[in-house]
């Protein structure tokens, strides 16, 4: 699909600056621009390859003021690094806009669904599942009964989307994301074998989350696992039955949160993070990649370590840590004498 600097310039409301009728067809970092691709300018340390680059259209902030001749059109705007996120969207809906539903496909003759539904091919969708607008189904996804799925909500392929779960508007489930499976719950029987607890609940995601490819959402043993408004994802999450993850916190990659654990709202939690179940996190608390919680935190605070505690503390005791075995054999060798 190719696109020339005057269309460009018409979606971001920018101007032009050279040939409007130059055409792209990608996307590329300034350093690597080839022709026919497009590229940005935001970074002022970046400023030497914009004289370089061979990148067919450049996106810059209005206040560029150019020492040397340039090869490439220019698109003037506000904030080139916005104006680029907003085209990378633009182009990623026009690439992801698929309609129809293609066969073979299954859906239960008891479930609904709205306008512009697609369905891709080996897809199912189970008896009393409800369907909204806009909604895009890609190949290989499972969809089981009494599911509800909003407006405008992106299903990538191999998803699992267990019973009763309950997905909002505006969504993304990306691939071989499974959603309201069991939670892990046994319980130890006196020959020290464990009996299965049923797991009888179910997952809520409400508005504009974004779930990562490979991540697993537990349903609650009774009652709801919760991820509010806002959420997002990364690849590789665990949470476990009956979590509330607070609105428009983010999770990155790799960490697990165990059953009935709270967290609050603007959260940031790093990747490979461990929360134990049970405890409440609260709101604009940052954790540090590979940290382990295990007891209440207050808002706004900031954790690193395993066992977590003050980033600040942590750095002045990381001081420490390094240094030692030095201290050890200056204790072991009388040197501080």
């Amino acid at each position: 699909m190719k696109f020339t600097a005057r269309q460009i310039a018409t979606i971001l409301e920018g101007e032009v600056e050279g040939n409007p009728d130059v055409e792209v067809q990608t996307v590329s970092k300034i350093e690597e621009g080839e022709k026919g691709s497009l590229t940005f300018l935001s970074n002022q340390k970046y400023t030497p390859y914009i004289y370089k680059t061979n990148a067919s259209i450049t996106i810059v902030n209005d206040s560029f003021v150019p020492e040397k001749e340039l090869r490439t059109t220019l698109i003037r705007v506000p904030d080139a690094y916005a104006a680029f996120s907003k085209l990378l969207s633009y182009y990623d809906s026009i690439k992801k806009t698929k309609s129809g539903i293609e066969s073979p496909s299954y859906i239960n003759e008891a479930a609904t669904y709205g306008n512009n539904l697609y369905l891709g091919a080996f897809s199912y969708v189970g008896a009393h599942t409800k369907i909204g607008d806009n909604v895009t189904i890609h190949p290989n996804v499972y969809i089981a009964e009494n599911v509800t799925i909003g407006n405008e909500v992106t299903i990538f392929p191999g998803a699992r989307i267990c019973s009763d779960t309950v997905i909002g508007n505006y969504c993304v489930i990306h691939p071989n994301a499974v959603i309201g499976s069991d939670g892990f719950g046994f319980a130890p029987q006196e020959d020290g074998s464990y009996s299965k607890i049923p797991q009888i609940g179910h997952v809520i995601i409400e508005d504009h989350v974004d779930v990562g490819a490979g991540t697993t959402i537990d349903r609650a043993t009774i009652g709801v696992t919760v991820i509010r408004e806002g959420v997002k994802l990364d690849n590789q999450i665990q949470i476990a039955h009956n979590v509330e993850v607070g609105a428009h916190t983010v999770i990155a990659a790799q960490t697990g949160i165990a059953g009935s654990t709270k967290i609050g709202k603007h959260c940031m939690i790093g990747g490979q993070v461990g929360i134990v179940g049970h405890i409440t996190i609260g709101d604009y608390v940052k954790v540090q990649a590979q940290s382990g919680v295990g007891r209440n935190v207050k808002s706004k605070e900031i954790l690193q370590g395993s066992p977590a505690f003050g980033y600040q503390d942590f750095n002045k005791s990381y001081v420490h840590f390094k240094n030692l075995p030095k201290t050890i054999h200056k204790l072991d060798t009388k040197d501080y004498l």
